[in-house]
C-alpha cells in the first residue's frame, strides 16, 4: 500500500473505488530544485506529495519572496486555484507525487461523498493553518516564530510514526526566513542560541533534534519571560 493514502485524501476512498481513482493518476518524479508549478499557470492538475518535499511561494512586484508554506508527504496541492494557480511550488528534495487532471477529480468528488468530505476538510485545515500564520508573522517574536515552526515541524513528523525529537529540515535558513517574515541573519542567530542553550542539537544531515521540546513550546507560547527582542523585518 502507498505510505501516502492513510496521510492523505485517499484515506476516504473505498476500496472498491480505488481503481478508479488510480485510472486518473499519473505518477511523476522531480529532482532537488525542479519546479512542479508556476504561479499564474492554468490550474488543469491536482496533486498529491507520496514522497520529498516542497516549499510553495509568491513573488511580490519588487523581486521580494514569501514562501508560503512547506509541503510533505501526504499534502495535497492545487485545490485551490480554480482557473490559474496563486504560487509557485518548488522540490527541496527529489519528490514523487500523484498528479489528477482537475475536471476528472471534481466529477470523482461528486460520485464519492466521503472523497468530497476529505478534501473539504483539508482545505478547512489549510484555511486554520493560514490563520494561525498571520498570528505568527504578526505578533509573536523571532524566537517565539521559530520556536513555533520546530513545533509544527514535529507535529508532521509525529503523523509519520517517526520521533517526534528528531526532525528534518530540507528547506534553507532563507527559505525559512522568508516563510517566518524574518531575516537570514535572525534565523541562524536564533537557532545558534537554542543550540548553544541546550534546547536543539544541529545535525550536518539537516536533522535537528529537540533537545528541550518543553522549553521550545513554552517559547512558542509565549510563556517564556520576555526581554526587549526587536524581530528585524526583511529588506
Amino acid at each position: 500500500m502507498c505510505e501516502a493514502r492513510l496521510l492523505s485524501v485517499c484515506k476516504a476512498v473505498p476500496e472498491a473505488d480505488l481503481a478508479r481513482l488510480a485510472g486518473t493518476t499519473t505518477m511523476i518524479e522531480l529532482d532537488k530544485g525542479q519546479v512542479l508549478i508556476r504561479e499564474d499557470d492554468p490550474s488543469a492538475y491536482l496533486f498529491n506529495v507520496t514522497a520529498g518535499a516542497l516549499k510553495i511561494y509568491k513573488l511580490l512586484p519588487d523581486g521580494r519572496r514569501q514562501v508560503l508554506g512547506f509541503l510533505f508527504i501526504g499534502d495535497f496541492l492545487g485545490f485551490g486555484g480554480q482557473t490559474n494557480y496563486g504560487f509557485t511550488a518548488e522540490a527541496l528534495t527529489p519528490v514523487q507525487l500523484c498528479r489528477f487532471p482537475r475536471q476528472r477529480f471534481m466529477r470523482l468528488l461528486d460520485e464519492c461523498p466521503s472523497l468530497e468530505h476529505e478534501v473539504l476538510g483539508k482545505a478547512s485545515s489549510e484555511l486554520s493553518c493560514a490563520q494561525e500564520h498571520m498570528v505568527v508573522l504578526g505578533r509573536k517574536t523571532a524566537r517565539e516564530r521559530i520556536a513555533s515552526f520546530l513545533k509544527d515541524l514535529s507535529i508532521r513528523t509525529e503523523r509519520l510514526d517517526r520521533s517526534i525529537e528528531q526532525i528534518h529540515l530540507p528547506m534553507t535558513r532563507t527559505d525559512i526566513a522568508d516563510y517566518l517574515g524574518l531575516t537570514t541573519e535572525t534565523v541562524s542567530r536564533v537557532f545558534t542560541e537554542f543550540r548553544q542553550q541546550g534546547r536543539i542539537r544541529l545535525e550536518p544531515d539537516g536533522n535537528v533534534h529537540l533537545l528541550d521540546p518543553s522549553g521550545l513550546e513554552a517559547i512558542a507560547e509565549g510563556k517564556e519571560p520576555r526581554s526587549r527582542e526587536r524581530t528585524p523585518a526583511r529588506k
